[in-house]
């Protein structure tokens, strides 16, 4: 068996966001890595520095950022290390980092599109307006190296990257096949499921993902493999992996059941359904439910059990007959 040779410590900080407390994790090896990097804000940062005093290092001493994703809450403060030499992720996240104006031209584009296509009511779209708002949250930088299925970590050889797509299309994982450990990011969470967040193809005249079939073939990775100890991005640190993910997938098609269900009046546009699906949380989370909803819709149309067509701009969904 290989010898493990990587300590991992947790260090955990707060958030502005709902799903409280994000973990960030220290790889001391060949190289002191930090993977994650918490929000941009003044407690996130205290938090972090007090951490890394008391596991005995300074901010001065980490050498390589690694991000499993590009939500604010996972890259914040990766420009407070001065001398970090590798800042490394998955392709998708570069455009995150980087600040790319012409794709988050495309990304605005792409949610107006959808906006119409689903059949939301004019009072919404100010919404808009807000979609580079969490830009204050995260760190601004250059991706310097980039980690896709099957590569290591650089000096931390034993942890593999894993494509994780589904919550964002940027994620990945890192596995230990040795013992099984998994830094898991937000791919899977013991207390909640994760959200397969809708995005733009990362290419403007690509086809959109699939954000909820993505993270459903994601989460079946993992049965193919040993899992130990799983490091996720928020709550426990947990074991049980195959028996969480087979729950989650059973649960996910449960509620394509319910929302199926709803088509027995008629054909629906994705509003509609979202107002039905979520009646108490669609107006104070607005994305997230939308997101939700489409995802059911692409997993039933996915099945066969729902087809769509286009009345003028307005994608209608109802049952196959």
């Amino acid at each position: 068996m290989q010898t493990l040779k990587d300590t991992i410590k947790q260090m955990t900080v707060p958030t502005p966001y709902a799903v409280g407390d994000v973990h960030v994790y220290l790889l001391i090896g060949e190289e002191l890595t930090l993977i994650d990097a918490g929000v941009k804000t003044e407690d996130a940062w205290k938090a972090l520095q007090h951490q890394l005093s008391e596991i005995g290092y300074q901010p001065e001493d980490v050498t390589q950022v690694v991000l499993t994703h590009h939500h604010p809450d996972h890259m914040g403060l990766v420009d407070h290390f001065p001398n970090v030499s590798l800042v490394a992720g998955h392709p998708k996240i570069r455009p995150w980092f980087e600040r790319d104006d012409a794709f988050f031209e495309h990304y605005e584009e792409f949610f107006y599109n959808m906006y119409v296509e689903s059949g939301v009511p004019d009072q919404y779209y100010a919404l808009l307006k807000a979609l580079r708002k969490p830009l204050k949250w995260t760190s601004e930088g250059i991706l310097t190296k980039e980690l896709t299925e099957g590569e290591p970590i650089p000096g931390h050889e034993e942890w593999v990257t894993i494509e994780t797509p589904g919550h964002a299309q940027s994620h990945i994982s890192f596995y230990r096949e040795s013992d099984g450990a998994l830094i898991g990011g937000d791919h899977l969470l013991q207390h909640i499921s994760s959200n397969p967040l809708l995005e733009p193809p990362f290419k403007k005249g690509e086809a959109r993902p699939r954000p909820l079939l993505q993270y459903r073939d994601s989460m079946k990775k993992l049965l193919d493999k040993h899992i130990g100890v799983i490091y996720p991005g928020h709550g426990k640190v947990f074991e049980g992996a195959h028996e969480l993910v087979r729950d989650r997938l059973r649960k996910q098609e449960l509620r394509s059941e319910k929302v199926l269900q709803m088509f027995e009046r008629g054909p629906l546009t994705a509003f509609e359904v979202c107002s039905k699906l979520f009646p108490k949380h669609m107006e104070s989370q607005f994305g997230l439910t939308m997101s939700e909803t489409i995802g059911q819709l692409d997993y039933l149309e996915y099945t066969n059990q729902l087809n769509a067509y286009w009345q003028g701009k307005k994608k209608i969904y109802d049952v196959v007959r």
